[in-house]
């Protein structure tokens, strides 16, 4: 281990050091958890007893033997004063606009199902994002007789009919009723034309049957998520729980693999999101802790994967002032998602839209600023979206051909100097590479070319591959949109199919070939034999196998690509073949007899002594140690 190792090693160790002092607890901050936990152990208390009551409810109640008086008698014991609540018959009410259509429930007054009008599953049924038991939602209420009761097991009063307001929002409520005066109300209000609804709570004289001090409730939300594409591995990667700090950032649990985090800070939104839909539950003022938890579902479920979230709420039992929330129930598209944002001040703004996976850094604003607008300008007057990808590509491919020309031309240059560098890689031995080395160097100093400048153009398209290799499986726009063979451009088009488990192959590859994967390998094996007899080689160590390597990549690609959409396979296919043909007009552009020529001139020219650079200095540092250390062996 070398000294500038250790330094580094030491380096990191004391940094770590410093962020933990940093970021160590207070006093009040652990005070304050202190007390987070002791309430929730009294609650946790408080549910057994509870539960342990009300399966004496149910025992009896399924008992025809026992008579009515003593039924009565075990359920206000178990239900304190939410007695009246706990026997009823469960009612469906519907409530729906021109994009989204939800069932209601009376018992727990929460969604029953949900479906969204435009969208079909891959098999062309309803595209339900739940159904019954599939969702839950519920608030923990605490009674003076310390019960702990949730409102999902309780029965609401239906306030039929359904109101309507000005501006067309349809308005549903629902009411716990106690044995008192004192009741909640959670009321539900759907706009028109929107995929994002309001619901509230609201007491009126609770605090005569609540403790007092009573200033927030325990709120559950679980969901099963179904599968709703054909490709179930792709779209379980996709699929996490997303959150956002109140005001920060949005972070995730993990996709892959089961996740859970207990997070003290205030949360605006927590999202159950999968590929192309979310359920997203947005506070209006926030959550002040909650628990998330993700688990995968087995591969012969037709579930993905299971969510779980527990949040604390602010909660006024005298009813002076009500717990205001919204959710949005919809595709994850990029301008309904960042429609929400518009005409709101920075520090309220809810950045749905970051619930798709755009890429980060600058991969994100490409997608934003560049391709998205591309993307959406198109789509206005082209309905195939095949033609909008091949537009988009040709687009690209002239934005970057300056660079793509420029990458081309220094290669020029290096490969018409190739047999000089062969000259000095015969006169100087191998065993004095940093001298080969400076040789080489010197001759590009000489007719003024830059390795360098090869190498960056084609560096400066890279983010664009990255930015479209988040693009297009993110895309819903190009879900159930078929091209050519391909049915549906948001998933792969296979051509083959087996049913038979392989080792390896069906873990990594899947059980199918995807014809759009198989066309961008071939043509990525054309495109690089190309490259590489315009590429000039020298008699370097590694030469041959660096080649291996290069027509080995492809095939690894296909690998990847083979689950990913068809439409991404489609675009670097158009990519590379617009690419060859790019070379080959290049080709008849550039006339290396004059470009040597050019070359040579200038070598001849009278250059200015320039100063050597800090990496040529150290270069010939390097080769006069060398040197030293070669006649120290001798």
């Amino acid at each position: 281990m070398d000294k500038n190792t250790i330094t580094g090693f030491l380096l990191i160790t004391v940094i770590i050091v410093v962020f933990a002092l940093l970021n160590r607890p207070n006093q009040e901050m652990i005070e304050k958890q202190r007390r987070y936990n002791d309430s929730i152990a009294q609650i946790e208390k408080a549910k057994a007893e509870s539960e342990t009551a009300i399966q004496e409810v149910n025992s009896l109640l399924s008992d025809s033997i026992k008579t009515t008086l003593d039924s009565s008698a075990v359920i206000r014991d178990a239900y304190g004063d939410f007695s009246v609540a706990a026997l009823g018959k469960e009612e469906f009410i519907t409530l729906e606009n021109s994009v989204l259509k939800l069932t209601f429930t009376n018992k727990g007054a929460r969604i029953y199902a949900a479906e969204l009008k435009d969208y079909r599953r891959h098999d062309s049924l309803p595209l339900i994002l739940f159904q019954g038991s599939e969702a839950n939602m519920g608030f923990t209420l605490i009674t003076n007789n310390n019960r702990i009761l949730n409102t999902a097991n309780l029965f609401f009063e239906v306030l039929l009919p359904i109101e309507k307001d000005t501006l067309g929002n349809q308005i549903l409520v629902f009411r716990l009723k106690t044995t008192g005066e004192g009741y909640m109300d959670v009321v539900y209000t759907l706009p028109p034309d929107n995929y994002m609804f309001s619901f509230s709570i609201k007491a009126n004289k609770m605090s005569n049957v609540m403790p007092a001090g009573t200033n927030f409730l325990e709120m559950q939300w679980t969901t099963r998520l179904r599968q709703q594409e054909k490709g179930r591995q792709f779209e379980s990667r996709y699929s996490n729980i997303q959150y956002k700090y109140l005001s920060d950032d949005v972070e995730k649990l993990s996709e892959s693999k089961n996740d859970s985090k207990q997070i003290t800070n205030k949360l605006k939104w927590i999202a159950f999101k999968d590929q192309f839909f979310s359920n997203v539950l947005i506070a209006e003022d926030a959550f002040t802790s909650s628990f998330l938890e993700s688990k995968v579902e087995p591969e012969d479920s037709p579930y993905l994967k299971s969510y779980r979230a527990d949040m604390t709420i602010p909660f006024d039992p005298t009813g002076k002032t009500s717990t205001n929330f919204r959710m949005y129930l919809g595709p994850n598209k990029f301008n309904i998602l960042a429609s929400y944002d518009k005409g709101v001040a920075k520090e309220e703004k809810l950045q749905l839209h970051k619930l798709i996976p755009l890429g980060w850094g600058i991969f994100g604003w490409i997608n934003r600023y560049m391709i998205i607008p591309m993307f959406n300008f198109f789509s206005k007057y082209i309905g195939n979206y095949g033609i909008i990808i091949l537009l988009m590509t040709i687009i690209i491919k002239i934005i970057i051909f300056p660079m793509t020309y420029k990458s081309y031309t220094s290669s020029a240059k290096m490969r018409v100097l190739k047999p000089e560098i062969d000259e000095i890689y015969n006169k100087i031995p191998p065993e004095k590479a940093m001298e080969r080395q400076k040789a080489v160097m010197d001759l590009y100093s000489k007719v003024g070319v830059s390795p360098m400048s090869g190498c960056l153009p084609a560096l400066l398209q890279i983010p664009i591959l990255f930015a479209m290799f988040s693009f297009f499986p993110a895309s819903i726009e190009l879900r159930q949109e078929s091209f050519l063979w391909a049915k549906d451009l948001s998933t792969y088009d296979s051509i083959i199919s087996w049913n038979a488990y392989i080792p390896i192959i069906s873990k990594y590859f899947g059980n199918h070939l995807s014809l759009f994967c198989l066309l961008m390998t071939i043509s990525s094996i054309i495109s690089t034999k190309l490259t590489m007899t315009t590429t000039p080689t020298t008699n370097q160590p590694g030469g041959n196998l660096m080649k291996w390597m290069m027509y080995l990549m492809p095939v690894m690609f296909m690998f990847i690509f083979n689950n990913y959409s068809a439409a991404l396979s489609y675009y670097y296919l158009l990519s590379t073949l617009i690419t060859i043909i790019q070379t080959f007009i290049i080709r008849s552009m550039v006339d290396e007899k004059k470009l040597l020529a050019q070359l040579h001139a200038k070598r001849n020219q009278k250059q200015p002594v320039k100063k050597k650079s800090s990496w040529i200095e150290r270069m010939e540092k390097m080769q006069r140690e060398q040197q030293k250390a070669l006649k120290n062996k001798r």
